[in-house]
């Protein structure tokens, strides 16, 4: 007797739901698209950078529902009914977070690559935890390839107002 092949998948475009920054978009995307390049190619919000795509180096991290994650390993429709933040939505120029404002008084970026994502992090980490210590700090993953981890730990404590910038 001849088996039965297993039922293949089938992927098409759908039409995928997204707060961004507060802004809602209608994207027609496969769903299982990673939300990193519905945000980089779709929408053109190319301040969350693709590192690694393995979510280990942290350089394409973003909030959703206010907790920080690797965007590379979330799918548009997974994303789709939470509020997704980027680096864009964080500050601006004109008034940045205060995490952004630490970054640039600590002379953080080097090559910058990593900054976004780093940024995020540490933002998602004072939401929590808002007087964190140095193990809290370094408990944050991202990746910095040149190095800046002491300007980035000085960065976040100038950012908690502890004292210890």
């Amino acid at each position: 007797m001849i088996g039965r092949a297993p039922p293949v998948a089938v992927r098409g475009k759908g039409m995928i739901t997204l707060k961004i920054n507060g802004v809602v978009h209608r994207l027609e995307v496969e769903s299982d698209m990673p939300l990193l390049w519905a945000l980089r190619d779709e929408l053109k919000l190319t301040g969350t950078k693709y590192g690694c795509g393995i979510a280990a180096c942290g350089a394409c991290t973003v909030h959703l529902d206010g907790q920080a994650v690797p965007s590379c390993q979330v799918r548009v429709a997974d994303a789709q009914g939470k509020e997704v933040t980027t680096i864009e939505g964080l500050g601006s120029a004109g008034k940045p977070h205060p995490v952004q404002a630490a970054f640039i008084a600590e002379d953080v970026p080097q090559c910058g690559y990593c900054q976004s994502g780093q940024i995020m992090a540490a933002a998602a980490l004072l939401k929590r935890t808002p007087r964190p210590t140095d193990a809290d700090i370094d408990a944050i993953t991202n990746i910095c390839r040149c190095g800046t981890y002491e300007r980035i730990r000085r960065a976040i404590h100038r950012a908690a107002g502890s004292g210890k910038a």
